[in-house]
């Protein structure tokens, strides 16, 4: 078990163009151009989704989850676990030197 974490600890957070492009893409033929098309956005937006250049924006997210019937809450959650996951290593040595709040109440 031990390992699988440590496994997952070293992969690069998921950002949502990967799920865009090897989820939704890919498997269903569609290409960028007709997934903007069909949403009303310029096709470099899903372009540099894809390519993971680009986060996925809320209206972008209502706009992908009506077309492929998913949720607004999908896109959005994938987007800020990406931000959280990657905040998190690049913040990992001032976050080991912060200690958490202890109210006086409590000793």
């Amino acid at each position: 078990m031990r390992d699988e974490l440590d496994i997952v600890a070293i992969l690069p957070p998921t950002h949502p163009g990967e799920m865009l492009r090897e989820e939704f893409l890919e498997p269903l033929g569609l290409s960028a151009g007709r997934v903007a098309k069909a949403c009303g956005v310029p096709r470099t937006r899903i372009e540099r989704i894809a390519r993971e250049e680009l986060g996925v924006s809320g209206d972008t997210a209502v706009r992908l989850a009506k077309f492929f019937e998913t949720s607004p809450e999908f896109w959005m959650n994938l987007q800020a676990r990406y931000e959280v996951q990657t905040a998190r290593r690049s913040a990992a040595d001032a976050l080991a030197n912060i200690a958490p709040y202890k109210s006086e109440a409590a000793e």
